[in-house]
């Protein structure tokens, strides 16, 4: 390990492209700590923390935005909408180049298709950002967030948006220039960066809850080594699942020509356990937030009407009952949340897969490069072979995502553990850090093997595999 470290930063340009990527996260990280300009920091921290530590719909909403900028949502800086608007806007486009056919055709053009819809990309991002910037600027509003001299300003409701829509646009901009002279995906490094940094509030809100003799509401010695080892477990498993592949046999047709005969050999499909990696959890989790606040804020409107009808206690109604189960029911940990929160999981991993893979377009492309699976004639059967076989992973993936999913949520509500705790024990969090860090090994592997060096895969002292060059 020690030697392949060395070797890292033995390499010219594999360490400039590091120390550049590390550069332009300490940058990000700065941002985080430059506040909006008029509004109330104490009072922003304060409504925030209550909200958390309430379990509120909101203070769900908040810790899952906070959560991809570094807790700079939380603290209303100049990065506080984080990369989320340009997130969100990529996967408009991709999901729209499944339906329109115009926009399919454009993808498949290559660079210069890419490069085009990346553009529209960036225009969609400002717009997000815009809308984005004035919803949260009324909330600040409408919760006495703001300074008295700038509530009414509307120029200063201008100037703010903007200072956020610059910010969003520079962080996309920051993740541009990993992507062309750092090493990684750029706004994967951003996002990975940002949820990496709520780690220190996780161990202060756990040696803050931590209480040898074990009282109430604490965790004494035997819960923090069961928090450890739940962590371990689901890191491990989370690096399991994401590298899972189940393997199909393909073979390639044979091909004389004159004497010599070509072909014949025998390779693997790899079908991702995981295949939509954090992309349902990110739908779920969204879509999850609608609940709460939906049959809270109404069973809120019934109580007031109920109050200023006269009605006693116990002679509220049917629909004041109805409202206060369903508000209570589908709060964050409960039965019914959970078990939505579950089938929501396990649609949009199906719903992710039918627009990302096609088996028809497979089994399509298997028969022009020559190649079939064994035991199955090319054409439909194979094609049905293949939308059998990735729809039960799938299912097996979306049991993965489900579990990784409500675990938080359910540590919180039945062992009282802070949700800034057990949000490190699983979730979207979890999930795109480790997916990012492998991304980010398995590209300074390849620099290393490249030249000739040892990798972190290799054993032992053991160097890389020469590279053959047409003087051996």
């Amino acid at each position: 390990m020690l030697s392949t470290l060395s070797n890292i930063f033995s390499i010219r340009e594999l360490r400039n492209k590091i120390l550049f990527t590390f550069s332009m996260l300490l940058v990000f990280r700065i941002g985080h700590w430059i506040p909006l300009p008029g509004t109330n920091q104490e009072e922003i921290v304060r409504h925030f923390k209550n909200a958390t530590e309430g379990s509120t719909a909101f203070g769900r909403l908040a810790e899952f935005v906070s959560m991809f900028s570094g807790g700079a949502f939380s603290h209303s800086t100049i990065f506080g909408l984080g990369v989320m608007p340009y997130i969100t806007a990529s996967i408009i486009f991709q999901l729209l180049g499944t339906v329109i056919p115009s926009l399919k055709k454009l993808q498949e053009e290559g660079p210069s298709g890419r490069t085009k819809i990346m553009e529209w990309t960036r225009y969609v991002t400002v717009a997000l950002c815009i809308v984005q910037g004035l919803g949260w600027i009324s909330y600040l509003k409408a919760q006495n967030m703001i300074l008295p001299q700038y509530a009414g300003n509307y120029l200063w409701v201008v100037m703010a948006v903007s200072v956020l829509t610059a910010g969003c646009v520079f962080l996309m901009w920051i993740g541009e220039q990993i992507d062309r002279h750092g090493i990684g995906n750029g706004v994967s490094m951003i996002i990975m960066a940002g949820i990496l940094a709520g780690l220190p509030s996780a161990l202060t809100a756990a040696y803050g809850n931590f209480d040898p003799q074990g009282g109430e509401g604490k965790m004494g010695y035997m819960g923090v080594l069961m928090l450890c080892l739940g962590f371990l477990i689901v890191v491990g498993g989370s690096v399991l699942m994401t590298v899972a592949q189940r393997r199909i046999p393909i073979q390639q047709a044979k091909h004389t020509r004159g004497r010599r005969v070509f072909g014949g050999q025998k390779s693997y499909l790899p079908l991702r356990i995981n295949h939509g990696g954090v992309m349902p959890i990110i739908f779920a989790s969204s879509l999850m937030m609608f609940p709460s606040v939906l049959f809270g804020g109404l069973h809120e409107q019934v109580r007031a009407w109920t109050a200023r009808s006269g009605a006693t206690a116990g002679n509220e109604g049917f629909f004041y009952h109805f409202t206060n189960f369903l508000s209570i029911n589908f709060g964050p940990g409960e039965f019914l949340y959970v078990l939505l929160y579950i089938a929501m999981v396990y649609f949009f991993s199906y719903f992710w897969i039918t627009i990302q893979f096609n088996p028809q377009d497979m089994s399509k492309q298997l028969k022009e490069h020559g190649s079939f699976i064994p035991g199955l004639r090319p054409g439909p059967r194979t094609a049905e072979y293949l939308e059998t076989v990735i729809t039960r992973v799938t299912f097996v993936g979306a049991a993965f995502l489900s579990v990784i999913a409500v675990l938080p949520v359910v540590v919180n509500k039945a062992f009282g553990v802070p949700y800034t705790i057990t949000q490190f024990l699983g979730g979207t969090g979890l999930l795109i850090v480790v997916s990012v860090v492998m991304d980010f090994l398995q590209k300074v592997e390849a620099q290393l093997l490249m030249r000739n060096y040892a990798g972190f895969l290799a054993e032992g002292d053991e160097p890389g595999p020469r590279l053959q060059t047409t003087r051996g």
